[in-house]
């Protein structure tokens, strides 16, 4: 079972198998005697189920039914989802039995397909069983090897990666405690670099890692990517764990990065739950320098947020298509549900605001890596706002546009390269 949902539905051969099937099945579908009848029922089909996702979107965003404005390319899904299943639904008329039972194959298909493509825009659930909220990866096993002392310099200058050690990094899941916060969190995914599965690890810097809305808290891009740094710098890598800062099942809420009486405490959830586990059970260099609050759209927001809250905290971020500020795809919905109707807190809660009230010095030494894709203008827009006031207020600024990406897919994986490319050295992982 877990073969069939560890299947990659974002990259590999599987999406493109799945909407190679559903065009075949469309032209099974078409393909009847051409009688004029036949194409007006067919077109019709097409039009009024094509015509029933657009107004089906339309509604979905009109009511924020999702509690966010779902973009223009679902729509495009939606649509062609709909038609698909219209032309399939025409064909249960006035046919032989293996049409009806092809078309009634077809519309879970359809369906499925639209899901699938779906997912792909969005890029946040790779594997089949992330779709569905269920976790492939198993519990992850800490390592409990005595570590060695916390060194004095840089580490890549004093690491020497012993024989045997694992050519790859370890991914897995745990359950982190909500004792501060009560906050229903998912399982928290973890990324452990081959540095850390030896005997007598070195303590190593920390990123904690958000995902985006819906979503789930898992490790596969972020351990990916960084087990090809790894395999650069002698096994070097950051521990992370990627968190939950949604809760719930990951798909119907956003919390916006904050504490409410409407979503829980998922600001405390992380910055301190997630904090005090990381420091008791992780093998970590606890200095602000060696710590990264990263995230990739709705978790970006979230990562600039905390970092510009407590720079005492979180030395670095790492912003990866991420929101300007959370909350910015519906402002009046989270400004109701999560900060109940006071515009003044939801205002004061924006990473801009915090930067620019805090005291001048605050952010000096701080490094902040922001990217987007190039095809993905309103990420593009809101990531060069935010990095031009950190620039403002004293941190060393990246911003990154990444080349022909958009919102999913290389903008997360090109996103994440670029940060550890400019992190790497910031975290004493290799040589400035």
């Amino acid at each position: 079972m877990n073969a069939i949902l560890g299947l990659q539905i974002i990259g590999g051969p599987l999406p493109w198998i799945v909407y190679a099937v559903a065009i075949g099945l469309v032209l099974v579908l078409l393909l009847r005697p051409p009688t004029g009848r036949w194409v007006l029922t067919a077109l019709l089909g097409i039009v009024i189920g094509g015509a029933l996702g657009v107004g089906l979107y339309a509604v979905v965003n009109a009511l924020d039914l999702v509690g966010s404005q779902l973009p223009v390319e679902v729509c495009f899904w939606v649509a062609a989802v709909f038609a698909a299943v219209g032309l399939a639904v025409v064909n249960l008329w006035r046919s032989r039995v293996w049409r009806k039972i092809v078309a009634v194959i077809a519309i879970v298909w359809f369906v499925f397909t639209g899901v699938i493509g779906v997912n792909a825009f969005f890029g946040l659930n790779p594997t089949l069983g992330s779709l569905f909220g269920i976790a492939t990866q198993g519990r992850i096993a800490i390592p409990t090897d005595s570590p060695t002392a916390t060194p004095t310099g840089p580490l890549y200058q004093s690491w020497k990666p012993p024989a045997g050690m694992p050519a790859q990094g370890t991914q897995g899941t745990q359950k982190i405690p909500n004792t501060a916060s009560g906050f229903d969190a998912r399982d928290a995914g973890i990324y452990l670099p081959p540095a850390a599965l030896v005997d007598s690890p070195p303590p190593l810097p920390l990123v904690i890692m958000m995902m985006g809305f819906p979503g789930n808290p898992d490790p596969t891009y972020i351990g990916g990517v960084l087990d090809t740094f790894a395999a650069q710098h002698d096994g070097l890598a950051p521990i992370v764990i990627v968190a939950d800062q949604i809760g719930g099942d990951g798909q119907t809420r956003d919390p916006a990065c904050a504490n409410s009486t409407t979503f829980g405490n998922a600001e405390t959830y992380i910055t301190t739950d997630v904090v005090n586990w990381a420091k008791a059970n992780l093998n970590i260099i606890e200095d602000p320098k060696s710590w990264v609050v990263a995230g990739y759209s709705n978790g970006g927001g979230c990562a600039i947020k905390y970092g510009a809250k407590d720079p005492t905290l979180f030395g670095n971020i790492l912003s990866v298509s991420g929101e300007e500020y959370p909350g910015s795809e519906d402002p009046d919905l989270v400004t109701q549900q999560v900060y109940g109707g006071d515009e003044a807190a939801f205002e004061a809660a924006k990473p801009a605001a915090i930067m620019q009230a805090a005291p001048a010095g605050t952010y000096d030494g701080m490094t902040a890596v922001f990217t987007a894709g190039s095809d993905d203008a309103p990420y593009v827009a809101s990531q060069q706002e935010i990095s031009g006031v950190a620039q403002q207020v004293g941190m060393t600024v990246t911003n990154y546009v990444i080349p022909g990406a958009g919102h999913t897919g290389d903008a997360l994986t090109d996103g994440l390269t670029e940060g550890f490319t400019v992190l790497y050295p910031v975290l004493g992982l290799s040589a400035p």
